[in-house]
């Protein structure tokens, strides 16, 4: 699905953040910049969750500016995972489904498969403090997965995982992402984790800038992103 921000404003209070320019269908975003730059603030944007002040957000060519979330055709991962501790592995995953966790057997198929993808076979009746901070990531990620929305946003969902297991959780997307042809945006902090994007955006100075080949990006930095590493 390829996402088109034209001529966008948005922003809270005085602050405001600009883009405009197309990401592609099938290719995946890191979003870099300074804390407080508006990474989150764009994703929540392309989510629904943000007031739009100027501008369109188009996806697979359709203008959903007006449109409300829960009818937008993406998934959103948030930093914190929102899992449920007093609901299982199996029941938080099967959120993503039905809010009212009205699951059929087809459904209870679909969450063991989403289990076997993020390697958590067998965790199904396990609850969330029961589970490290990288299996609870995954386990978010599998709730993310199973609506099998085509635009898949995360925000910092793996920054209080150490270096290796966040570069595991990366490549575990990168994965799932490929074998279902979604389109990915995602924010981090870290320059080596938008290394594992085909596409980078630096975030500074209320523009997030025209994706641009991550490789080519790092081998020749700009003067403000130079400055941020």
């Amino acid at each position: 699905m390829g996402v088109t921000c034209e001529n966008l404003v948005i922003g809270r209070g005085d602050f405001r953040v600009a883009a405009n320019w197309s990401l592609p269908a099938g290719a995946s975003l890191a979003l870099i910049g300074p804390s407080g730059a508006g990474k989150s603030l764009f994703l929540n944007a392309l989510a629904g969750f943000e007031t739009i002040h100027a501008g369109r957000i188009l996806m697979d060519g359709q203008d959903v500016t007006e449109t409300g979330p829960a009818h937008r055709p993406l998934t959103l991962m948030f930093q914190d995972h929102n899992l449920f501790p007093h609901l299982t592995v199996t029941q938080n995953i099967g959120l993503g489904l039905d809010p009212g966790l009205r699951l059929s057997p087809e459904d209870q198929t679909r969450i063991t498969m989403a289990l076997d993808q993020v390697e958590l076979a067998g965790f199904g009746g396990r609850y969330p403090d029961a589970l490290s901070g990288g299996q609870q990531s995954r386990v978010a990620l599998a709730r993310a997965l199973i609506r099998q929305k085509p635009l898949l946003l995360l925000d910092e969902p793996f920054a209080a995982l150490g270096p290796g297991l966040r570069r595991d959780m990366l490549a575990r997307v990168a994965a799932i992402r490929a074998a279902h042809d979604m389109t990915l945006i995602f924010v981090s902090h870290a320059p080596e984790d938008a290394r594992s994007a085909d596409l980078t955006a630096f975030v500074h100075g209320g523009v997030i800038s025209a994706p641009v080949d991550t490789n080519a990006l790092f081998a020749d930095p700009p003067a403000a992103l130079r400055a941020y590493l």
